[in-house]
């Protein structure tokens, strides 16, 4: 899901979201744009039970890419 042009706490609510549409255990891509989403979405992924796969930059400068493991 791509939530660059979002800011939070918007960020956050979005992902869940979508975190709450897919299966357990399911991944779900997040691209992302600055530093308080980047602290705060894994943090609060994390806070409901769900796991951080990955995290790295992404296709363009200031972007970056997350990968989050729906709780099983």
């Amino acid at each position: 899901m791509d939530i660059r042009a979002h800011v939070c706490p918007m960020t956050w609510v979005r992902v869940k979201l979508a975190l709450e549409r897919v299966d357990s255990g399911a991944l779900l891509e997040v691209l992302l744009r600055g530093d308080e989403p980047l602290r705060n979405i894994p943090r609060s992924a994390a806070g409901e039970g769900h796991e951080l796969v990955s995290s790295g930059p992404g296709h363009a400068d200031g972007e970056h890419r997350l990968v989050l493991r729906k709780k099983r």
